[in-house]
């Protein structure tokens, strides 16, 4: 529900572990955060839609839209993109772990880093699949067990590489 031109702020932030120290105080999280600010404005245009229906797929799952039908007018129509021109950006990343006072570690108190991540389960083919139809080779990076943000980093690298 932005205007034109509006100036927003948009905010992302990945957990990467939980922290237990010694006490509440230094007890926290392992994180990366970004805040981006800037005008933003709604696609309208049904070539730049398509365009980012394309890139947004094959973000994810590199040459995915070379096999898809395409989307039709009424997708095209029905999809909501918001664009942002980033005028500046500030990022923070805490990664130190366990930072108890000095004094505190001498403490019989147990404490951790419990690390958190997204881990691919196993693939689950859609029971209607026609006869013959295979898993494409370009999902490969997305196995069972395998952390996420790994699956990603390959397909966005395999997605934009160096020519």
């Amino acid at each position: 529900n932005q205007s034109e031109g509006q100036r927003v702020c948009l905010t992302v932030a990945h957990l990467d572990s939980l922290v237990l120290a010694r006490c509440g105080f230094n007890h926290s999280a392992d994180y990366r955060a970004v805040m981006a600010f800037g005008p933003a404005y709604l696609v309208t245009d049904p070539a730049e839609k398509e365009r980012a229906i394309v890139a947004m797929v094959d973000r994810f799952f590199p040459e995915r839209t070379a096999s898809l039908r395409a989307s039709n007018k009424q997708e095209i129509k029905a999809t909501s993109f918001i664009a942002m021109e980033i005028e500046e950006a500030s990022a923070k990343i805490r990664a130190k772990g366990v930072a108890d006072d000095d004094e505190d570690y001498e403490l019989p108190i147990y404490a951790e880093r419990i690390p958190v991540r997204t881990v691919l389960g196993a693939p689950e083919p859609c029971p209607r699949l026609l006869d013959g139809v295979t898993r494409p080779t370009t999902l490969d990076g997305y196995s069972e067990g395998r952390l996420l943000e790994d699956a990603l980093r390959d397909a966005y690298f395999a997605q934009y590489k160096a020519d």
